[in-house]
Order: structure tokens, then sequence, then C-alpha cells
């Protein structure tokens, strides 16, 4: 399955961690604080670290702002992923989207049945890419934080995971605006 080539080198990278919720604050962020404690952990740069409000706009403004940054390269976002009302994370994400990453939602939902049986139904977890970065929508709670980072994102963003990564397509994730 996950297979790490040692003879390439490791390539950090930049990541910004996106809390969404009407609740928390940095103190008891702690889903924020899995996917930081995690990345970091890994060998990548946490490039940004904020908390907004369960608002479509707020979120979909954040990440504009952190795709436009080129800075960042992944933007992680935690919480508002439930099918409540107040969920609307992953509209906001599908707002910024260019090319949504089907399958992460589908994996990551195959991982999480494994742990919490058909509880999984409920997850809206979802990836996509815009203006050359990569953006995660995960569930709120730090197993879920954990899950995604363990099972999918930890190998998904290490250059040296065969047979192929995210990283290595950095490059190209915006080829379509530099051809004229």
């Amino acid at each position: 399955m996950s297979r790490i080539d040692e003879s390439k080198e490791f390539i950090p990278v930049r990541i910004a961690v996106l809390t969404v919720s009407d609740t928390r604050e940095a103190g008891d962020d702690r889903s924020g604080d899995t996917l930081v404690g995690r990345l970091t952990e890994a060998g990548h740069m946490l490039a940004a670290r904020t908390i907004v409000q369960d608002d479509r706009d707020d979120i979909a403004a954040q990440l504009r702002a952190w795709i436009a940054d080129p800075e960042i390269d992944v933007i992680l976002s935690t919480g508002g992923t439930g099918l409540t009302g107040r969920d609307v994370t992953v509209e906001a994400h599908r707002d910024v989207y260019e090319k949504e990453i089907d399958a992460f939602g589908t994996v990551f939902t195959m991982i999480s049945f494994q742990k919490i049986g058909t509880s999984a139904v409920q997850s809206r977890a979802t990836g996509g890419v815009a203006g050359g970065t990569y953006l995660f929508a995960l569930p709120g709670s730090p197993g879920a934080c954990k899950d995604a980072w363990d099972e999918i994102l930890r190998w998904q963003l290490d250059y040296r995971h065969r047979p192929c990564n995210f990283v290595e397509i950095f490059p190209r994730l915006d080829e379509h605006q530099r051809r004229k």
C-alpha cells in the first residue's frame, strides 16, 4: 500500500490550518492542535493558523486569502463538515475549488467506516485544488483529524511516497493558468 522511497529527499510542505467553529478558541482547539502536531512531527511547516465562525462567506474569504498567498501550499480545515444548518464548510470549500478531489472523501469514508461503522455516512470530508493550492475539509473531531492525517495526508503530502503523491504534481496544478 503506502511505500516510502528512502532514496528521495523529503520536501517540507507549507500548510495552513483553519478551524471552523462558533465555540472554539485557540486554547481549546484540540482538532487544530492535532493537525499542527501531526504536520510538524512529519517535518512540514505550519504556514498559518486561525479560527473562523461557521459562516460560508467568511470561510470562503479565508480560503481565498490563503490560496492567494504564495507561502501556503496546502490548507487543512477542521469543523463544519456535518449535516446541521450551521455546517457550511464543505459548501465554502466548493465555492473556491477549481477541481474537486472526489476520491479524498471516498477514501476518508472508507477509513472512518473501519473505526465508527455506519456513522461514517455522516461525513462530508472533501478535498480540492484552487490556485495551485490543495484544500482539505476535515470533520471537527480530533479522531477524524488523526485518521485523515495518519491514513491519507501523511502519505500524499510526502514526496517520497510511491507510487504517486500530491507533492510531485505541485508544479502542474496551475499549468492551465500559464498556458496561452
